[in-house]
């Protein structure tokens, strides 16, 4: 596995450049990076099998998918023993309306984005997924008007070091 020292500035860019566009062939990502698609092509692989990149993903519109209505949902917990919180992630990755999950600390315990047809959807989803749970002792829910993505993640490696 990579450790976080071993990438350089030619790894940033390439890990930028394919969170804006992962569509990008290696060479244009050559091309922009300033590399031989064959250098660049073996820092993509490197990157991948050391588990820097995770995956690639397609975004969509929401409503081609007749999703109208999407929300955040808290989620504090009655107990915190393990098997009862595994069991919870586990019945959320179970769900089709769940798009992500963030265990979080503070006053809720987790905050579920989830993506339903309409209101009627999310009430149900309310009760039987979360409300009905044993797990669980509160929910609130929030309504997204509006969900955008930031491509730019930030970077905190010195690369002038390397």
């Amino acid at each position: 596995m990579l450790n976080m020292r071993e990438l350089d500035s030619k790894d940033i860019e390439i890990i930028r450049l394919l969170r804006k566009n992962a569509r990008l062939s290696n060479k244009e990502l050559a091309g922009q990076v300033g590399l031989a698609p064959s250098s660049c092509l073996e820092r993509v692989r490197r990157l991948r099998m050391s588990r820097v990149l995770t995956g690639y993903h397609a975004d969509i519109d929401p409503d081609a998918l007749g999703i109208g209505l999407q929300a955040m949902v808290a989620v504090r917990l009655a107990r915190h023993a393990r098997a009862e919180v595994e069991s919870f992630e586990h019945h959320l990755e179970s769900l089709s309306e769940v798009v992500t999950i963030f265990h979080v600390a503070g006053a809720n315990d987790y905050l579920v984005h989830v993506a339903v047809s309409d209101s009627a959807h999310l009430r149900e989803l309310a009760l039987s997924a979360f409300t009905e749970r044993p797990e669980v002792a509160h929910i609130e829910t929030q309504l997204i008007f509006r969900h955008r993505r930031n491509y730019e993640l930030p970077v905190y490696l010195n690369l002038e070091e390397q």
